[in-house]
Order: structure tokens, then sequence, then C-alpha cells
């Protein structure tokens, strides 16, 4: 893929997780999708999901070796921000001779470059917050951005001076359409198992525990079991049953979600509004560590709407997994109600049609 062009471009940006990179993705299909005619480019981070995904892509993308800050010890935290100023410093001078139209953030390291390379150029820039609690990128350069796009209500009061919108988490295009309803489904039941695109040890260390007992109690059920790339070389010889299919990456969301009559998975604000468009129940294990907590309250927001069962992550997290998961194999009525009718998600229609009128031009940016 050639390098990007930046002049009067629209800029994503957004990554290393993909809870970060996918709601990127699925804007700027959208912003191709309506104005064609428009350059669009991304910018990330080596080594995040953007760096597997984007060199595979139509995506015209520049990436820089950013890493990540919380959690580290004192000299690698030392080490990000060199690495993040050098970074900052290189789009700088690209953009101070191709400056784009916008840039739009969607969280994540991978982020900090162009975000705040735009803001000290004074390049517009919007952000998308999908978490029911700011990531710390969002919540320092909120106040200056165009507009902060919300994924719920919850985050608002937490992003004090910015000028937020609540619009839903953007969602890729392959699950924006009609999906068979989980009272439809018929046997074998699949049970889809997703720790996220990284991965998730604890939920794969629980599932090669749970899985043989709950395959041999359900006979007409299978597992597809997402483990992480990294997790997958780990485990993937470890003693399994036939039924029990494990895979680095699922690329076919959506099709491996509609197929599926429950999923437990971890919850990422990505994997919550796809859950919802899908129309599928879940048994969500938040990661405990997550930045502010967020993905306890994005399971808590699904569970309010009765869409989901939160089960905390525990050393008995196998025992836990099999009798919450058993009680709804058990019995469809459950699962149905669980999975409830699929909700259309107009995120990205609504984040499009506010950046066309912030830019002025309600025809196209």
């Amino acid at each position: 893929m050639a390098k990007p062009e930046f002049k009067d471009s629209l800029v994503f940006t957004g990554g290393g997780t993909g809870g970060h990179f996918f709601p990127a993705v699925a804007l700027a299909e959208g912003a191709k999708a309506r104005w064609g005619h428009l350059s669009i480019a991304f910018v990330g981070a080596a080594r995040g999901i953007e760096g597997t995904k984007l060199p595979q892509s139509q995506w015209p993308h520049l990436l820089f070796e950013v890493e990540g800050f919380l959690g580290r010890s004192p000299l690698k935290i030392v080490r990000a921000a060199w690495k993040l100023w050098r970074a900052k410093l290189e789009l700088k001078a690209q953009w101070e001779k191709h400056r784009p139209k916008a840039v739009i953030g969607t969280g994540g390291y991978g982020a900090a470059p162009a975000l705040l390379a735009a803001r000290s150029l004074g390049i517009p820039y919007f952000l998308h917050e999908s978490n029911a609690a700011p990531g710390e990128l969002v919540r320092r350069v909120s106040r200056d951005a165009k507009r902060v796009w919300c994924g719920m209500d919850a985050v608002m009061p937490l992003l004090p001076g910015a000028d937020c919108l609540t619009v839903g988490t953007p969602i890729r295009a392959s699950f924006l359409r009609e999906f068979s309803k989980v009272k439809d489904l018929k046997s074998p039941f699949q049970l889809l198992v997703l720790g996220g695109s990284g991965g998730a040890r604890a939920i794969n260390d629980a599932m090669l525990l749970a899985a043989p007992p709950l395959l041999e109690q359900f006979p007409d059920w299978t597992i597809l079991h997402q483990t992480g790339a990294k997790e997958y070389e780990r485990i993937k010889d470890a003693p399994r049953g036939s039924r029990h299919q494990i895979v680095p990456f699922i690329e076919a969301m959506h099709e491996a979600m509609e197929a599926s009559s429950l999923v437990i998975s971890r919850a990422g604000a990505s994997t919550c509004a796809e859950l919802k468009a899908a129309g599928r129940g879940a048994i969500l294990i938040p990661l405990p560590n997550s930045a502010h907590d967020h993905q306890k309250k994005n399971a808590e927001a699904l569970g309010l709407e009765n869409r989901a069962v939160l089960v905390s992550q525990q050393p008995n997290l196998a025992d836990h997994i099999e009798a919450h998961a058993a009680s709804h194999m058990a019995n469809a009525y459950a699962r149905i109600k669980l999975g409830k009718t699929p909700e259309f998600n107009r995120a990205v229609e609504l984040c499009l049609d506010d950046l066309a009128r912030a830019l002025d031009d309600p025809g196209q940016p």
C-alpha cells in the first residue's frame, strides 16, 4: 500500500486494541461510501492490532513505533514518551506541508501521535469514546476537540468542558444488516467464546476446563473459541474435544456471531455494540484491570438491558462459566430472553452527519 496523501484528507486514528481500531475502520468505511472523492488515511501504532490489519487492507496508512503508558515501569514510561514525541514531530513536519481536512480519533495509544499533532497545528479533530469511562488520551485532548462522540450518556459527565454528543458505538459495515433471531437457530447450537482481539489468558484457561463437562452434558452443542494470536500458540496443543474449535482470530465476526446461540466474552464497547446489533445474549467477563474499570461499566450497561450476565474474573472462573453457560445452554427460553431483538446501529451515520455539519458543508466535508 502506498504512503498516505494527507493533503485535504480525513485521517482516522485509533488502535492498540480492536476496541479502538474497529470503530475507526467503521467510520472510515462510512466516510468512503459517502464521500468517495475524498482521500482517507490511517495513522496508528506498529505494535497494535492496526500494525497487522492495515497492511492487509485497502487503506493508505502510516504506522509509528509507539507504546502505551498505563501500568508500565518508570523506565518504560520514559521510553514511551520519547517514541511519542518523535512520532508527533514527524507528523507535524508532514502536516505543515500537507494539511489534513480533519482528524478523527477513536482512542488508544496508537491515536496519540495524530491527535497531539492535530491539536498543536490547529487541525480540526473529532473524538469517539465508546466506553462508559473515557480513556486517558481522550480525557486529555477532549476539551479542544470539535466534538466528542460518545458511545453512551454515562461518559459525558466525565469529560468536563468537552462538546459531547451521544451517538452509540460505530460498528463495522458487515454488522449493518438484519440478523437471524436466536429462536430460529437449529441444532447443533454454537457457543462463541471471545477474549478480545489480543486474547484473554484467564478466559482461555477457564474454557479449557469448562468445555469438557459442558460438551458432555450438551451433545447438541459446539464451541468456537477465539484465543488471540499469542494465546493460540500457547494452547493450540492443549487437550480438548473434537467439538471445541480454537482459532487465533475470527475475521468474519458477523457470521460467527449470527451462527451462535450464546456468547462468552470480555466487555469491550465494540463487542457490546456488535452483540446488540446481532441480537445475541452474552456472559460477559470484564477485564479486571481495564482503565477506570470501563469494561465492568460496559457490562453493567448491557446487564441493565437484560442482554448480558456479568461474571467477575476470579480464581474459580471455570466453575462460574460452566454454571452460567449450562443454565442457558439447557434453556432455549433463557437464551431467547437474553438475546432479544437485534438493534440496528446508526452510530456511523450520526457521526458523519455531525462531521459534515461541523465542517460547514452539509453535502460533503
